[in-house]
């Protein structure tokens, strides 16, 4: 008999995907044969022509699981798919008995099956199928995880755990992740205070991480849609800084922190020519990460060649500055299968933050 467990969340960015990377790499260790689902598929990405869920594809390629791909992602809701459901396009109990035929197919050829909702407890409603519907469907027993902080974790748990507990779904833990190292037995200490006096265990999950916060070269490329220029060995790069290049060049240059991504525009030749150079001075690597040249004017020529040559990697794009540093800092980091980095310190560091023998004996 296969066991399920389904990871919930209190909202987007809070780490539920990390937890999912984090149970696959565990289970393995002990279970022959782990499969994963998600069930309800909102960002649309296609692996090997096949259309399923961006968290799903990233999960079939880190774990070898491109066999079950269309069992990964039964109901993507890509565009139009909304429109079509409430119109009656889509029949009612379609996208539920899609889910059922899916995770019936996955619970027989697996030992233990990872269950990803998406987003908050109330995301599929608008076609009939809410995270907490269908953990109680597939009666799958709840991890609910949030972002770190006392009050903010307490109240998006408690708004969510109203959904579930209305639908029958049983919430067995609460992780909490993003957490401020100083401060993570303080802060789990309040929280278990606080819900196991409500019958909720809490645990703590993965500390806040610039490296798996941080976007790398190759995420920024894509977000941009442009290709990255220069040194390719560079593109899994962390960006842990991103410097709008505005001041003197040496005031530029002086201010460069750790892994940064300098944003300089296409007409301040002494600016790129200089962060050129330095580039491949051992001093400044490990601080110049890579350059965005946003602009519509030429990168001079002479300029250009000495930007080829240093192999430093860029973006070229023709937003104006203030257009690619908001896209740039605004921009929130998902990981993809390129991420090794990210991935093997999240596989990592699970091992020694998470009691998977705990976990594995509230799944069913």
């Amino acid at each position: 008999m296969c066991k399920k467990i389904f990871i919930a969340a209190t909202g987007q960015h809070v780490g539920k995907t990390t937890i999912s990377l984090s149970l696959l790499h565990l289970a393995k260790k002990k279970y022959a044969r782990v499969g994963f689902i998600k069930p309800i598929g909102p960002k649309v990405f296609v692996l090997d022509g096949v259309e399923m869920d961006m968290d799903a594809a990233l999960i079939a390629a880190v774990y070898g699981l491109e066999a079950d791909r269309k069992l990964m992602s039964p109901v993507v809701v890509g565009k139009g798919y909304t429109k079509k459901y409430l119109s009656g396009e889509i029949a009612p109990e379609a996208p539920l008995e899609a889910i059922k035929k899916a995770c019936r197919e996955l619970e027989a050829k697996n030992d233990f099956l990872i269950i990803e909702g998406s987003g908050h407890g109330g995301v599929g409603s608008v076609v009939g199928i809410n995270n907490a519907q269908v953990a109680r469907t597939l009666d799958a027993p709840v991890i609910m995880v949030a972002a770190g902080g006392i009050g903010c974790v307490i109240d998006s748990v408690q708004l969510n755990l109203s959904l579930f507990q209305q639908q029958g779904a049983d919430v067995k833990l609460v992780l909490v992740n993003k957490l401020l190292s100083a401060k993570r037995e303080e802060t789990l200490g309040f929280l278990r205070t606080f819900f196991e006096s409500r019958q909720q265990r809490v645990a703590g999950a993965f500390d806040y991480s610039r490296t798996l916060a941080n976007p790398t070269l190759l995420d920024l490329s894509k977000l941009l849609k442009l290709p990255l220029q220069g040194d390719q060995d560079g593109k899994n790069r962390i960006i842990n800084h991103i410097q709008l290049g505005a001041a003197s060049s040496q005031r530029v240059i002086d201010t460069l922190q750790d892994s940064t991504l300098l944003i300089t525009t296409s007409s301040r030749d002494e600016l790129i020519v200089t962060a050129s150079a330095l580039y491949n001075i051992p001093a400044y690597r490990h601080k110049l990460a890579g350059m965005v040249i946003p602009g519509s004017a030429p990168v001079s020529a002479i300029t250009q060649k000495i930007l080829d040559d240093s192999n430093i990697p860029y973006l070229r794009t023709s937003q104006n500055t203030a257009d690619a540093f908001l896209t740039l800092t605004e921009h929130v980091s998902k990981m993809t299968a390129d991420d090794v980095e990210k991935i093997s310190l999240i596989q990592s560091t699970a091992e020694s933050v998470f009691d998977f023998e705990a976990i594995d004996a509230m799944s069913r």
